[in-house]
């Protein structure tokens, strides 16, 4: 009779509808934001940024996107300019604690080493790391607007040098441990330099066999102290077939990567001018996958209802791999939150309006409490 009762006030509670974040928690596991992490001078604004808006949001995650601004201890040679201290991330980390924000942080690898003619730290420390060191890229001699006849974009480290990991490995170690964070985030979007011809590693090689050796390589390591990566996703799409382009998407083949890296790494499934439904394809393909909008509040609502939607009506072999949404900003910590309050008027030159999208994203996330 015990066990009766049981089961009968089990099935009963059951029935009720989920309420306030045990609801969203269910409909919504990730609600997150990216934001480049702040300046020094910017990291009490930052923290009263989290604890006065975020929390009361119910943001759930932050990515932040730290790259080498941190004042490295393993390996100094990699800290830029205006970088945090122990100090100034530890404050961050507990407001974060404190408001329930899972922290997520950003360290590029592989693509992203260059923007234009400013070259990142690791390859201004480590120039043998560069996959293109025949790419002029000081001296003024080359027009790096895009497009342009070496079909630079940003610089990719070589995947297969033999010294590159020692060196990225201590800092994504360094920062996970500073962060106290259980997941990392390795960037690796629009790698575009992979594989390249002169490359005397790389040449000749499927670039699909050497982004999956690069993604796997980077989960074995952090596997070993349980931390999960995440990813962009644009490379593990074919541009051309889907006709999503060579932004959002592959066009140097290294899509049918999907097949060859761990389904427990995160997909970070962006898309900007278009809701593509692209989350349903990595979820069947067996991944974790978020939705992440942009700068445009429309387009950013429906990808949302379109993540909540897809959820709901998929089977429970892959309901849990719709993960949630990320809205992207793409500015500075400060510009964000200085728009955010309205104090600085949106760069808003590449259409839509990022603050904005972020607002009405937030505010329909809060709906589904209703």
């Amino acid at each position: 009779m015990k066990n009766l009762i049981t089961s009968i006030f089990i099935a009963l509670f059951a029935s009720f509808p989920l309420l306030g974040q045990e609801k969203l928690d269910e409909i919504l596991p990730i609600r997150g934001i990216c934001l480049s992490s702040p300046n020094p001078d910017g990291v009490d604004k930052f923290v009263n940024f989290i604890k006065d808006e975020l929390v009361p949001l119910k943001v759930n995650t932050l990515v932040i996107l730290i790259d080498y601004g941190y004042q490295f201890k393993s390996h100094p040679e990699l800290t830029d300019e205006n970088a945090l201290s122990t100090e100034d991330v530890k404050k961050i980390v507990q407001v974060c604690r404190e408001g329930g924000i899972r922290i997520i942080p950003q360290i590029n690898l592989l693509g992203h080493q260059s923007w234009f003619q400013s070259i990142g730290q690791l390859l201004k420390a480590y120039p043998e790391f560069n996959e293109t060191p025949h790419v002029p890229m000081e001296g003024g001699s080359t027009d790096l607007k895009w497009p342009n006849e070496w079909g630079l974009y940003c610089l990719s480290y070589c995947p297969l040098h033999p010294e590159v990991h020692d060196v990225v490995f201590d800092a994504v170690d360094e920062i996970v441990e500073v962060f106290e964070a259980n997941a990392f985030h390795a960037g690796m979007d629009e790698v575009f330099y992979l594989g390249d011809d002169k490359c005397p590693r790389c040449q000749g090689r499927d670039k699909a066999e050497l982004f999956a050796g690069e993604v796997t390589k980077i989960r074995n390591h952090l596997a070993q102290k349980n931390v999960e990566l995440w990813i962009w996703g644009d490379r593990l799409l074919d541009g051309r077939t889907t006709g999503i382009g060579f932004w959002e998407a592959s066009y140097n083949n290294t899509h049918r990567a999907i097949d060859m890296i761990p389904k427990d790494v995160v997909i970070n499934d962006w898309h900007y001018e278009r809701p593509d439904p692209t989350a349903a394809y990595f979820a069947l393909k067996g991944f974790k996958v978020i939705t992440c909008p942009w700068r445009f509040p429309e387009i950013t609502k429906t990808q949302l209802h379109m993540m909540v939607n897809l959820k709901k009506d998929a089977t429970p072999a892959v309901k849990d791999n719709y993960h949630g949404m990320l809205h992207t900003t793409w500015t500075s910590a400060d510009n964000f939150i200085e728009e955010y309050y309205g104090r600085k008027e949106v760069n808003t030159g590449r259409g839509g309006n990022y603050v904005e999208a972020f607002k009405v994203l937030f505010e329909e996330i809060n709906k589904l409490n209703e």
